[in-house]
């Protein structure tokens, strides 16, 4: 019995010597028209071959993630199925977590993140838009967060290599541009030009540059976050704290602060100060 790719080689390998010239007495154009079908059969054989490697990667990649599921269900929701349960119901998370949505910087692996503990929401470069830009996902999950989970914590949390940070540096300011993360990382320009006038005055070269961009448009989040009149109430009553946190992937060190909120003087463009600062290495 033939396989379906088999039989479709085979159909269009009989389709292909009907393209050639029945003329007995043109035998060069029918060892041309037989070599040209020659040349078309391998190249069906190929791409048929390919697809398949493609099609076995992607079914391999799918059973890993189908045994890591029914591991976790398995060890992890079965063996806590009344909390699980009781998730299902209603969530309470302490924590909203805005974090980067590079593959590399997962806020569950880092932190240690259960179900329930925090929602998270991550974008390019893990930034706040300010409250005047509009609609956004990042703020949208904000607004629910922060007013129906009523959450205390806010962690903004950066990474070394940003991807994100290292377009905003690399761009031209204000150059018109069609590209989705040029117009988003846009939001981040405050950052850029405080990271530009340090560069001058420390001579700092361009990945240093970004790496110091990296924290600082964290706290430049972080004032964004006060734009918001229902964060930035919750956080004069005490009722919220919002805190940064970078995270150097390269040799898997986590830095944490927390801003320090001094009413109207918190919101000033590039002043803010912070408490808390750790290091956990």
């Amino acid at each position: 019995m033939l396989s379906r790719n088999s039989y479709t080689l085979r159909l269009k390998t009989c389709h292909i010597r009907q393209l050639i010239p029945r003329d007995k007495g043109n035998s060069a154009l029918q060892v041309k028209a037989l070599r040209e079908s020659q040349g078309l059969t391998q190249e069906i054989i190929n791409n048929e071959q390919k697809c398949v490697q493609i099609m076995d990667n992607e079914s391999e990649l799918f059973k890993e993630m189908k045994r890591r599921f029914l591991t976790f269900k398995k060890d992890k929701y079965l063996e806590n199925l009344e909390h699980f349960q009781n998730l299902a119901k209603v969530q309470k998370p302490k924590f909203m977590v805005i974090a980067c949505a590079d593959s590399r910087v997962c806020p569950s692996s880092i932190l240690g993140f259960q179900p329930g503990e925090a929602f998270i929401v991550r974008n390019v470069a893990n930034l706040v838009p300010p409250y005047e830009n509009g609609p956004s996902e990042t703020n949208a999950a904000l607004e629910f967060s922060v007013n129906s989970l009523e959450v205390e914590n806010i962690l903004v949390v950066g990474h070394s290599c940003c991807g994100g940070i290292r377009a905003l540096m690399s761009m031209e300011d204000n150059k018109n541009s069609s590209s989705f993360i040029e117009n988003w990382v846009r939001i981040g320009k405050p950052a850029k030009l405080s990271t530009k006038a340090t560069a001058t005055a420390s001579d700092l070269n361009f990945d240093q540059q970004c790496r110091h961009c990296e924290k600082v448009s964290i706290n430049q989040s972080l004032l964004n976050l006060l734009t918001y009149p229902w964060i930035e109430e919750k956080v004069a009553n005490g009722k919220l704290s919002v805190h940064g946190g970078y995270y150097d992937f390269v040799d898997c060190t986590f830095e944490k602060w927390s801003l320090n909120y001094k009413g109207s003087e918190s919101k000033e463009d590039g002043e803010y100060s912070i408490k808390d600062r750790e290091f956990w290495c």
